[in-house]
């Protein structure tokens, strides 16, 4: 074992009162090298009409929203930006970093918050996004990975919603140890009343608010920041799984399909750093720049300072320089 592989063991094993960091074979967001793929020829693929449908219908929609957006009044384009960070914030503060990850704790308020802003990103409940995100972690860029980007940019940015899944992901997902979320609460009651949170929260609140408040047209506030806003938070999520494992550089571990991708940070309020992600999955920057294009870090930041959130996992200047000179591509 070299001196860096000794030094990142010992690390990895260290607990402080800044958030424990598990073991890699305690995290459910580990890589599990054990896993093989089956041989023989692959199952059919069994394409999901309806989601074909209403996928095409969305982004029928949402193009023509971005030609209404000239008829928008400002107040409706602010009101548009502010559903897109609350919907983002949803996913990336709330199911990815918060539930899926485990990465920092949350107090009630935070935690209801988050719970409304997934609802109106409407990316599945998130107990399943929170699932299937561990599941892609642990089988990451294999049959049992939901968006295996292997499979091309189409299947794993959109074309993972509109087929039936692999049965690997189904097998795996059954057996992840998920009794955090299954004891949340909030999780669970987000996920009983699902359909209607959705209902009111991405689709009816978006539309009606600037309706009633300052006398947008229905037709303009429904295709403005409803549906237009849905579908950039929903493609900018998906970046993430397409995009940043495709294109970039991999400073922290070339052996491995993740990228650095600013773009995709961006869009994503700051899930682009996605090498350093995949390498230290248990850090709630997701990235060793702070606050450095990562809205999600910033916000999560606030929270703490606000007395809302705490035990924020990070992982050490060192063990990430040690990393970088184990398995990095040297182009950092």
């Amino acid at each position: 074992m070299t001196e860096a592989e000794a030094l990142e063991n010992k690390q990895q094993q260290r607990k402080s009162s800044n958030g424990d960091v598990l073991p890699e074979s305690a995290r459910e967001d580990a890589f599990d090298h054990t896993y093989k793929e089956k041989e023989g020829p692959k199952p059919p693929r069994i394409i999901v009409w309806k989601n074909v449908i209403l996928m095409t219908l969305l982004h029928i929609g949402a193009l023509y929203g971005v030609f209404v957006v000239p008829s928008a009044s400002r107040l409706t384009l602010l009101w548009s930006v502010l559903c897109f960070l609350i919907s983002a914030l949803g996913v990336t503060a709330g199911a990815h970093r918060l539930w899926s990850h485990r990465s920092y704790k949350a107090a009630l308020p935070l935690r209801i918050f988050l719970g409304v802003a997934n609802s109106m990103a409407f990316q599945n409940d998130i107990f399943e996004w929170a699932r299937d995100h561990r599941v892609h972690h642990k089988y990451s860029e294999t049959d049992a990975d939901p968006h295996n980007a292997v499979r091309g940019f189409f299947f794993s940015h959109i074309g993972w919603l509109l087929v039936r899944k692999h049965p690997d992901v189904i097998e795996k997902g059954r057996k992840l140890e998920l009794t955090d979320l299954l004891t949340d609460k909030v999780v669970m009651f987000q996920r009983k009343y699902y359909k209607l949170s959705v209902l009111v929260m991405c689709f009816i609140i978006p539309t009606i608010v600037p309706w009633y408040l300052w006398g947008e047209s229905l037709w303009v506030a429904y295709f403005v920041p409803t549906l237009l806003r849905y579908t950039l938070v929903l493609n900018a999520t998906w970046l993430v799984n397409s995009a940043a494992h495709m294109w970039g550089n991999r400073p922290y571990d070339k052996n491995i399909n993740p990228r650095e991708n600013k773009f995709v940070t961006f869009s994503a309020i700051g899930e682009g750093f996605h090498n350093y992600h995949h390498t230290f999955p248990y850090d709630y920057a997701t990235s060793e720049f702070g606050c450095k294009l990562n809205l999600t870090t910033c916000f999560i930041d606030f929270m703490c300072f606000l007395g809302l959130a705490k035990d924020r996992k990070k992982v050490s200047r060192e063990l990430v320089l040690a990393r970088i000179q184990r398995t990095g591509d040297r182009s950092g």
